[in-house]
């Protein structure tokens, strides 16, 4: 899977379903804009509706939000919060995908400021909870 850079301050959610999707950041911003769901809309990173019904447009299915135990419990794709934090509007984090395949497992990233998108260091990031992705 291919990471992909988010390109608002904002767009962690949007460059993440691009990444699960297959699709270009702009692509996706585009069709987000088509459902009334704005790339600077803070609900982004502190609300899931807007996610899950993007997903659910590129035809994948998004489970419940499950508590985060450990990596090793990770269901082979997922979205996960991190950076949990309360903020004045209230609860909001950083959306990154899991991905466990044939090479094991890995973090896309798509903070732009990142050296490298493709994140193995598990000790730094600290997930609050994922959702599973799977294709419908």
């Amino acid at each position: 899977m291919t990471p992909v850079v988010q390109l608002d301050r904002t767009g962690c959610g949007l460059a993440s379903v691009a990444a699960l999707a297959g699709r270009k950041y702009a692509a996706v911003k585009q069709t987000a804009a088509g459902l009334g769901i704005e790339a600077t809309d803070p609900q982004l990173w502190g609300d899931t509706r807007h996610v899950r019904r993007l997903l659910s447009h590129f035809g994948l299915r998004a489970g419940k939000e499950t508590a985060f135990i450990s990596w090793a419990t990770l269901p082979p794709l997922a979205l996960l919060a991190i950076k949990w934090h309360r903020a004045a509007t209230g609860p909001a984090w950083h959306w990154v995908v899991f991905v466990r395949d044939a090479t094991g497992g890995y973090v896309l990233d798509p903070k732009r400021a990142l050296r490298t998108n493709r994140r193995t260091d598990f000790g730094r990031m600290k997930p609050k909870w994922f959702i599973r992705v799977a294709k419908k």
